[in-house]
């Protein structure tokens, strides 16, 4: 497997972006890079409003029907077309601009939480609505997801800020998981979701501006990859197929992306019955949804932070087997609890969990990964992350409503997410193996 290249540094006479002034802590070095910089500072604000209406958006499909079948089928909708569509995008990400892509699915994202503000304000939101708009935002996600992963080496000055760079997009996510859905509970009990909505529409123009302001890295390499990509002209499903096989045939990257998956479609599925959970379960409202989704914002963002600590992808393994663990093994205490308290710890476990196992997967997976393939892999990571949870939901949904119920149903999903990460954890040695002459190569070359 070849190596990949190391970015020119911060001096390189061909770039347009000068070194930030002054040294950022260790755990906030990425930062120290003025792309990544501005690409961070638009998130934050964005991903808080993302949070919000995902909140809502679970809230209204529940209290609309009162179905734990429809209430997966809403979730479904929302990450579905990232599985079908995924194979294009990946193809597509790695011959377009990743900067202007990004910008164009800001803005689609920004209409579509619009319309949804406009429809649930006026009162003219039905479940059918919903699960189109759903579904709408799915498609511009399924292009969204692989170039924002692709577009991450890009803004970083020097290669191994990259681990620092994932981490602290994940410490971001997660902060945004843990103040959103509390806010959001807070404005659906007390004005409605549409103003949910409505916060998350403004929210995309930060997204919005900070990519605009962001000025491309020209380089040698950046110009050699821009040459690649324009002269390609092989079919989308044959350079899809190419990708595949590229996994296929190293088992470090695809074996990750196989327990990601397994993740997906059971671990990650699962807080989708949470408003039942908070109305059947616990007695309460939206604000105690909004209490259950931050619990897991709460675990997720400690291990964000624990994860930006950390200088070198070694050893990563086994914090993605551990993190698999812990969210299994979260929710299934979830399931058992009867009462509010003991159950708002077990998501802080599970949230941890699944941070720990995505973030650290990505950042194996990023850096193992040959760069003109970057594209088409990481649009197999959405694949396995985003777009198996949506039929992890119809299933879940499905058993919830049946005889096992919501607590059941959850009890399951979380031992089949533990279990997946077991056997990973069993093949560590092996996938070692073959990941340290890949290693040992880039630190080399780096």
């Amino acid at each position: 497997m070849a190596a990949i290249p190391p970015l020119p540094p911060p001096s390189d006479a061909l770039s347009p972006v000068a070194a930030a002034a002054g040294s950022p802590p260790q755990f906030l070095r990425a930062l120290g890079s003025r792309n990544f910089r501005l690409f961070f500072s638009g998130q934050i604000i964005s991903l808080v409003g993302t949070w919000m209406t995902q909140t809502a958006s679970l809230w209204l499909a529940y209290h609309l029907e009162g179905s734990a079948w429809l209430l997966g089928f809403v979730a479904f909708a929302s990450q579905f077309p990232i599985f079908l569509l995924s194979p294009l995008a990946g193809v597509w990400v790695d011959r377009v601009d990743k900067r202007r892509l990004l910008i164009g699915t800001q803005a689609l994202s920004l209409v579509q939480a619009g319309v949804l503000a406009g429809l649930t304000l006026t009162g003219h939101i039905h479940i059918w609505s919903l699960i189109v708009l759903s579904f709408f935002q799915g498609a511009v996600s399924a292009f969204d997801l692989p170039g924002r992963q692709s577009l991450f080496i890009h803004l970083v000055d020097r290669r191994e800020d990259l681990v620092n760079a994932i981490a602290l997009n994940s410490s971001m996510f997660n902060l945004a998981r843990l103040v959103g859905p509390a806010f959001g509970g807070l404005l659906i009990a007390r004005v409605g979701a549409g103003y949910c909505y409505l916060l998350d529409a403004v929210s995309y123009l930060a997204v919005i501006v900070s990519l605009v302001r962001i000025v491309p890295r020209v380089s040698v390499l950046a110009a050699q990859r821009a040459q690649e990509a324009a002269a390609r002209t092989g079919h989308v499903l044959e350079e899809f197929l190419g990708g595949l096989r590229y996994v296929r045939a190293f088992p470090p990257i695809g074996n990750t992306l196989l327990l990601i998956a397994a993740a997906a479609f059971t671990g990650f599925a699962a807080p989708v019955l949470l408003p039942a959970m908070a109305k059947d379960v616990f007695g309460g409202d939206a604000q105690t949804l909004g209490w259950l989704m931050s619990a897991l914002g709460i675990g997720a963002v400690g291990s964000a932070l624990y994860l930006s600590t950390r200088t070198t992808v070694r050893g990563l393994g086994r914090v993605i087997a551990l993190g698999g663990m812990a969210l299994g093994l979260g929710l299934v205490g979830c399931g058992f609890c009867r009462s509010l308290g003991p159950a708002l710890g077990c998501l802080v476990i599970s949230g941890a969990g699944g941070v720990l196992l995505s973030s650290s997967g990505n950042t194996v997976i990023q850096t193992l990964v040959d760069d003109e393939k970057r594209g088409r892999v990481m649009s197999l990571f959405a694949m396995a992350y985003m777009g198996m949870s949506p039929l992890g939901n119809l299933a879940i949904g499905a058993l919830a409503d049946g005889r096992l119920g919501v607590r059941g149903t959850l009890c399951l999903a979380g031992a089949s997410c533990a279990l997946a990460a077991a056997a990973y954890f069993v093949r560590l040695p092996e996938l070692r193996a073959l990941a340290g002459p890949v290693l040992d190569r880039l630190e080399n070359d780096g």
